[in-house]
């Protein structure tokens, strides 16, 4: 079969980072099913999901460096056929260890999306990043919506392994996609691992680096905060209906898609910092709003979910700036640099849903969600502030 020896199309980087979301979410209908079929408690089948989050964010940390050192084909190549070997086993799988144990392997595929961020940087210079990462985010927008969908209805015809059987097949549609289509763009290698790990903590000192990364990982938390709080505050506090919900949440997705829009038309005219200051700015605002909704006692379903949509929004016109930003502060450490800052980012997401859970408790206000929004949002605008500060007197 032709290898490629040219860089990627846009096509191949958008479907490797579609396939990396949905490894999360196309199965999440079927984690009761899961645990009746092997008969455990629904807290030990959701551990295919908490799991699965911290190895990737280990993973993350990992896979970058090893693209950096040894290039980005190869070890996307083998992150992908270990995902697509570890579905076939999850489908496979006569035990819930057995099953944890493959869904675990699938992490692999969190290379696809970290490496894939660090090949656009290998092809484009940073101001273009932005604006090519906005296009990719907002073609990728439409996986977390139909992901479960299509997750769902699998389950309902043909029961819950067909979705691993699908992992399988896509995985492996993305083997040979990339074997086709995506040549090697690293063309600064790493001579040896120590050399590549003396330069490293020139890129850890860095505050330009900490505060793309922070803002990333904060603004995403308030993501996650979001995920965790509304379906149980739009149900027991608003009276909502499961379906209602579902078109609620897929608010802010609409909001961040046509953030990565405008992120892709203007990022590579303006500033990397200006683009991420306009994106806090914009989340600050619908989290404000929110929050004087809750004072004025005015909070109902369609304003619960109005100033999400100004977060959404925020969040796509930042995020590719932000991570624009965190590879170019060394270019020969892209892959790496990319590595930490998805791990960093994975880690605060898990860290804020668990204390947004335990926020919540029996209150279910909708002014817990903003409230805890408000805060990520907050320290998203100050750690945007610290990249202008420091940019200012160099790292």
């Amino acid at each position: 079969m032709f290898a490629a020896k040219s860089p990627p199309h846009f096509a191949t980087l958008v479907l490797l980072t579609a396939l990396s979301i949905l490894s999360l979410n196309l199965f999440v209908p079927s984690l009761g099913h899961i645990a009746e079929d092997f008969q455990v408690d629904y807290a030990v089948a959701s551990l295919s999901i908490a799991g699965y989050l911290a190895l990737t964010a280990v993973l993350q940390l990992v896979l970058g460096p090893l693209s950096d050192r040894f290039g980005r084909r190869p070890v996307l190549l083998v992150a992908i056929a270990v995902f697509s070997l570890a579905s076939l086993g999850a489908a496979l799988a006569t035990t819930i260890w057995v099953f944890l144990g493959f869904r675990l392997l699938q992490g692999g595929i969190i290379g696809a999306m970290a490496i894939s961020r660090a090949v656009i940087r290998d092809m484009v210079e940073p101001q273009k990043t932005a604006s090519v990462m906005g296009y990719i985010a907002m073609a990728t927008a439409v996986a977390p919506m139909l992901g479960p969908i299509v997750g769902g209805a699998l389950d309902q015809v043909f029961g819950w392994r067909a979705n691993f059987y699908l992992f399988w097949v896509l995985g492996l549609s993305c083997f040979v996609l990339v074997w086709t289509d995506l040549g090697e763009t690293n063309t600064q290698k790493s001579a040896t691992f120590a050399a590549q790990f003396r330069a490293f903590p020139e890129l850890l000192r860095s505050r330009v680096f900490w505060g793309y990364a922070l803002s990333i990982a904060f603004a995403i938390g308030g993501f996650y905060t979001f995920l965790a709080g509304a379906p149980i505050v739009a149900q027991a506090a608003l009276g909502m209906e499961t379906s209602a919900i579902g078109i609620g949440i897929g608010s802010i997705t609409l909001g961040f898609f046509t953030g990565s829009f405008l992120a892709g038309r203007f990022s590579a005219k303006a500033r990397l910092i200006t683009m991420i200051l306009l994106g806090r700015s914009v989340a600050l605002l619908g989290m404000l709003a929110g929050v004087g909704l809750v004072v004025f006692d005015a909070v109902t379903p369609v304003t619960f979910f109005g100033p999400v949509v100004l977060y959404g929004l925020g969040n796509g016109l930042s995020l590719p700036s932000a991570n624009a930003g965190v590879m170019s502060v060394r270019a020969d450490l892209a892959g790496s640099a990319s590595g930490l800052s998805g791990a960093l980012m994975v880690s605060v997401g898990a860290i804020t849903t668990v204390l947004t859970g335990i926020a919540i408790g029996d209150g279910m206000s909708p002014a817990i969600v903003y409230a805890v929004m408000l805060v990520m949002v907050a320290l998203s605008f100050a750690a945007a502030a610290l990249v202008m500060m420091a940019e200012r007197t160099k790292p």
